[in-house]
């Protein structure tokens, strides 16, 4: 593997653990905070609304469509689908909104556009649905927390586990407060987003993990956990560079030329992956050191029994 940091060099992450945990800690009030104060700016899938979908006889481009549906006073989230010839608006419920008014007002915009143009669908979506969508995403991240949480406690330690799912929970909180603080609308398009970075970050923490059980048995015995956690997370440090900058070069690309279809999606993959790669360096070390990890908690137990034998011996 291509290696950025020289051979033997070991960076002291943990020597201002206090002063990034206490940052972090911060970041995740004033997130909370936000969501508290603010709210999220739900989008559709979670609020319901009306769908419109039309079907023109010739490809269409979508910023004359969105300029047509304006004139006539309709403003929603407007996409292809199927193909260049299916467009479909999202109009969020506002009061006195019917489904037939919005109906006429998207058919006349379009027979702007395309006098052969046809009505494909029109739908009213309650807001119950939406409700039950947000308890469902939020069932969805709790129980991969508790899942992740059992998974590294049995493959690892539990304080390991811990540390993981506390860095995990950091991760989503701030992509969250993110899109609540500007206001962006949250959609199941970021739910998956957010799924996503769960995935991706725990990756990260089980390199790390894995890299720290090994130099546990390793490593000299007189070297501190601190000094221990540092050697490990400087080893994988080439490995969470080039995973994440490629990964975060795609995300970014994603982001720019995208469009706004998936602006959210790609915003939220770009702040999880800068929080995620730091908080597999600092956040999940750091609790798994507050929680008083030992370095016999991360010995296979045949190793532990040969060195505790070894002591009975000498006595």
């Amino acid at each position: 593997m291509l290696q950025f940091i020289k051979e033997g060099t070991v960076i002291p992450f943990m020597k201002i653990k206090g002063i990034v945990e206490a940052c972090c800690i911060l970041l995740v009030i004033a997130s909370i905070a936000s969501m508290v104060i603010k709210g999220l700016n739900w989008g559709l899938d979670f609020t319901g609304g009306i769908i419109i979908e039309t079907k023109y006889s010739q490809a269409v481009n979508l910023d004359d469509v969105r300029a047509a549906y304006a004139e006539e006073g309709i403003t929603g989230v407007t996409q292809h689908f199927g193909s260049t010839r299916d467009v479909m608006i999202r109009v969020a419920p506002q009061e006195g909104l019917r489904q037939q008014v919005v109906a006429d007002k998207v058919m006349a915009a379009a027979h702007k556009l395309d006098p052969q143009a046809t009505l494909s669908r029109s739908e009213y979506v309650g807001p119950s649905v939406g409700e039950e969508l947000v308890q469902s995403g939020i069932l969805a991240i709790v129980v991969s927390l508790i899942a992740i949480l059992a998974y590294i406690a049995f493959r690892f330690e539990w304080r390991m586990a811990t540390g993981a799912v506390i860095s995990l929970a950091y991760d989503v909180i701030i992509v969250m407060g993110v899109f609540s603080f500007w206001q962006i609308e949250y959609d199941l398009t970021v739910l998956a987003a957010v799924l996503t970075v769960v995935g991706y970050s725990l990756n990260d923490k089980i390199v790390v993990f894995d890299r720290i059980r090994e130099n546990a048995s390793r490593l000299p015995r007189d070297y501190t956990m601190e000094h221990l956690f540092d050697v490990s997370i400087t080893q994988t440090l080439s490995r969470t560079i080039i995973t994440s900058g490629t990964t975060l070069i795609t995300v970014l690309s994603l982001l720019i030329f995208g469009g706004t279809l998936i602006h959210g999606f790609a915003l939220a993959l770009t702040v999880g992956i800068v929080f995620g790669t730091f908080s597999s360096i600092y956040v999940a070390s750091t609790w798994a050191l507050v929680l008083k990890i030992e370095r016999r908690n991360l010995l296979p137990m045949k190793i532990e029994k040969k060195e505790t034998d070894g002591i009975e011996s000498l006595d």
